[in-house]
């Protein structure tokens, strides 16, 4: 288990942001500017892989009669009061918390809080 903490620090730290980030020829900044080149390629490898993205409005529990119950226009009563910030999940770790909006008629969520680094390696365990 401490090798594992000793290779996450180490990954950590060489996918640490720059301080600057530099443009590419499209204009856009550079994600991986300021990263050595071997982590670049490694990094690479992984840009690709798809994540499950959740975004939890809220939980609840009930029993299987009152599920059966439900119909059109029933109310299901969540754990979590209006206004209160919404979960993002990826992969079912809490990365972020954020605020409900509408974008071109699509709900989206406004980041509020990122989730430290720290605070989802200690989720790990």
């Amino acid at each position: 288990m401490a090798d594992d903490k000793t290779n996450l620090a180490a990954i950590e730290a060489e996918v640490a942001p720059a301080a600057e980030p530099v443009a590419d020829a499209s204009g856009k900044p550079d994600k991986m500017a300021g990263i050595p080149d071997t982590s670049h390629r490694n990094l690479t490898l992984i840009l690709d892989i798809p994540l499950r993205v959740a975004v939890e409005l809220g939980r609840t529990k009930m029993v299987v009669n009152d599920l059966l119950n439900l119909g059109q226009g029933s109310v299901i009563e969540l754990n979590k009061l209006a206004g209160e910030p919404m979960e993002v999940l990826v992969n079912d770790k809490l990365v972020a918390r954020g605020e409900a909006v509408v974008v071109n008629e699509k709900f989206g969520v406004r980041l509020t809080d990122i989730i430290s680094p720290s605070e989802r390696v200690e989720q790990l365990k």
